[in-house]
């Protein structure tokens, strides 16, 4: 029969992995080795394996579980049924709250999320189109006029252009925190999308055979022939991290 888990072994688990978050927020994933987690988490490299099978199933967890609490905020926002202006303000005010008390899990899902097996990155970025889609939503029930011109998916990722990367300059004992800032995070965006005009419609260029069309390259884009490729290292932003 096999032995049943201590009732700590829950708890010791989400110890480890807040710990191993804040490792690979701190110093990055591929930095962080088991043994540093195992001393960060005041056990012995065989008895962090009792928890977790290895480092990469510590990443997907951090990643899958993150991005769980954020579809369970969205799902808390919307069981209020709120009014449109007010749904998003609340969305802004649960993610800046959630980021406030997850900045590790946060910076882990926004630069390490390419480390995870195929299978386990789908699921990842599955969820984050789901945060996105909530948010494009949220948009266009405010502007339902700009669905026309597929403007809520862009606009979405500018307002997450905004949330996601505070974590980079907003010190956590700095003047301001992330409550502070999420009702101008708001009233920013709402200043702004009122203004937004649907672009023109695009006129496709006639093929007449043409070998190449003079407007091709723009005043502020160098020749062809002087661009440099791009690093294959370059990493691509993920559905919420852009």
């Amino acid at each position: 029969m096999p032995r049943g888990r201590s009732p700590g072994y829950q708890l010791q688990r989400e110890t480890i992995l807040a710990r191993a978050g804040e490792l690979f927020a701190k110093n990055g994933y591929t930095a962080t080795s088991m043994n540093e987690v195992a001393e960060a988490c005041g056990v012995s490299k065989p008895a962090l394996y009792h928890y977790v099978r290895d480092k990469h199933q510590l990443l997907a967890e951090i990643a899958e579980a993150h991005i769980a609490r954020l579809l369970a905020l969205i799902a808390e926002v919307d069981a209020a049924l709120p009014a449109p202006e007010q749904r998003l303000r609340r969305l802004i005010d649960a993610f800046l709250a959630a980021y406030a008390g997850s900045q590790a899990e946060h910076r882990v899902l926004t630069e390490d999320v390419r480390f995870l097996a195929p299978a386990e990155k789908k699921r990842v970025l599955g969820g984050q189109r789901r945060v996105v889609a909530a948010f494009a939503e949220a948009i266009v029930a405010i502007r339902p006029e700009l669905a026309a011109a597929s403007l809520q998916k862009p606009l979405a990722m500018l307002l997450f252009g905004m949330m996601n990367w505070m974590f980079t300059w907003l010190q956590p004992t700095g003047e301001l925190s992330h409550a502070d800032l999420a009702p101008v995070v708001a009233d920013l965006f709402f200043g702004g999308v009122g203004a937004v005009r649907a672009p023109a419609p695009r006129i496709p260029p006639l093929n007449n055979g043409d070998s190449r069309c003079p407007s091709q390259e723009t005043p502020s884009s160098p020749p062809a022939s002087r661009r440099r490729p791009r690093s294959a290292t370059s990493r691509t932003p993920t559905s919420t991290s852009a």
